[in-house]
């Protein structure tokens, strides 16, 4: 189940064994006996263990990345980046964690005595990430809750294992204490074991939407918190520009980084009706000259983003292509007449091909942009700045991003609504998820 396969080459370089059922029950008693110490350090202490997780990410990025390749197909210079991206996130959480986790005084109306809310853990969390950014979507997760005091079981994409082991190693030469950070090569149903134990207090899930509602599933089966991020088909809406060359290169960047293959990246292009036909024109040009230099994570996934376009000029959608497929290696697309009954209309791909739309106004660019089951991010471009934020308060979304592309950052919360999922994730709501914010009323 577990194993690194080569989406360049198709060979597979190494094979993990998944863990026995007795493996499983030892990582999650270890995790459980290992809460209370790990909890009772203090927060500077827990930051300072935290700190040196993104340290020695920064300083292992070249050997990571190269796993990182191997596994999803990644350029080596983005996984690299994202890497070093991840690093700052634990350093951002080992920064700020004694603000985050301060006490936060209750002024008393009756003026009888004092209350606090004081934030703890609460005990085991499990991680359940994807593949397409193996050490990102690790750090995000993993560095909120191990600065808060919980302890973490992280089970990890089956094609990322060799990644997972890595990472794993940097928390144990970090500092971290046995027990407080555990990676399994777990199955589904060891994984259904692990959210019913009583132990484990909740479940954060990075995936598709059929993972995501098998897992609150069972965790609502259970009384366990979840927090999902799920798929996304982030509409980028363009009402006016005075550079439309520079405006189309965010677009492509929007839609080609990693692949194609992030939740969060622009999918479907609304465009004003004055702009659409020089978009489009320029738009299709830039995408089509791009080379499929880097394959998409698998032959699953790139027969899967076949199946879909293929689906989609069948039903009257128009394609204009770079090529042919060849094996993991995807050809970029731009896709235009989408009807509303097509079912790409609806559908996230994963992978380097554009829906173009025009819009006849403002109105109907929002319109368009609302309907999809989706609601992760967005991007807003315009010049008109009173727009924009009239625009963004109309979008059913958890992210708006305003002429700009790329603009994450470690303080900046992510996450989305309707079928992209619940919670957040990064800044100060990424620390909140899995907390318990305890009451102390006293009067004296």
């Amino acid at each position: 189940m577990y194993a690194v396969v080569d989406p360049a080459t198709g060979e597979q370089i190494k094979a993990y064994p998944t863990a026995t059922d007795a493996e499983i029950n030892a990582a999650v008693a270890g995790n459980a006996a290992a809460h209370a110490a790990w909890s009772a350090r203090s927060v500077s202490e827990r930051a300072a263990i935290v700190k040196r997780i993104g340290e020695l990410h920064t300083e292992r990025a070249q050997e990571l990345g190269s796993i990182i390749v191997r596994e999803m197909g990644k350029p080596l210079a983005d996984a690299v980046g994202e890497i070093e991206f991840s690093g700052m996130i634990y350093d951002y959480y080992a920064e700020n964690a004694e603000r985050l986790l301060a006490d936060q005084p209750i002024a008393m109306a009756d003026g009888e005595g004092t209350a606090v809310i004081r934030p703890s853990s609460v005990g085991t969390i499990l991680g359940i990430m994807p593949w397409n950014f193996p050490a990102y979507q690790v750090a995000r997760f993993a560095g909120p809750n191990l600065a808060l005091g919980n302890t973490v079981l992280l089970k990890h994409a089956p094609q990322c294992p060799e990644s997972a082991a890595f990472i794993a190693q940097i928390f144990v030469d970090a500092g971290v204490p046995a027990g407080v950070y555990t990676n399994i090569y777990a199955t589904n149903e060891q994984i259904a074991d692990i959210i019913a134990d009583p132990t484990v207090r909740g479940v954060s899930l990075t995936g598709s939407e059929r993972a995501g509602a098998a897992v609150a599933e069972i965790a609502g089966r259970n009384l366990k918190k979840v927090v999902l991020e799920l798929g996304g088909s982030d509409p980028f809406i363009l009402l006016s520009t005075d550079d439309l060359d520079a405006t189309v290169d965010s677009a492509i960047f929007a839609r080609t980084d990693n692949t194609g293959q992030a939740c969060n990246a622009a999918k479907r292009f609304v465009i004003i009706d004055s702009l659409y036909d020089s978009f489009l024109a320029l738009f299709t040009e830039k995408m089509l000259a791009m080379e499929a230099a880097s394959p998409l994570s698998s032959a699953a996934a790139a027969a899967n983003l076949a199946g879909q376009v293929d689906r989609a000029v069948a039903a009257g959608a128009s394609l204009a292509t770079a090529g042919e497929r060849n094996g993991c290696f995807f050809p970029t697309g731009v896709l235009t007449n989408v009807a509303s009954d097509n079912p790409a209309y609806r559908e996230e791909l994963f992978g380097p091909v554009a829906q173009v739309y025009r819009a006849k106004d403002e109105d109907d660019a929002i319109r368009i942009a609302n309907d999809t089951p989706y609601g992760l991010g967005s991007y807003v471009f315009t010049t008109d700045q009173a727009q924009a934020i009239r625009v963004a308060n109309k979008l059913d979304t958890g992210m708006v991003f305003i002429n700009g592309v790329g603009l994450d950052a470690p303080d900046l919360p992510f996450g989305g609504t309707k079928r992209s999922g619940f919670g957040r994730e990064l800044g100060t709501l990424g620390i909140e998820e899995f907390i318990n914010k305890k009451l102390i009323r006293s009067v004296t």
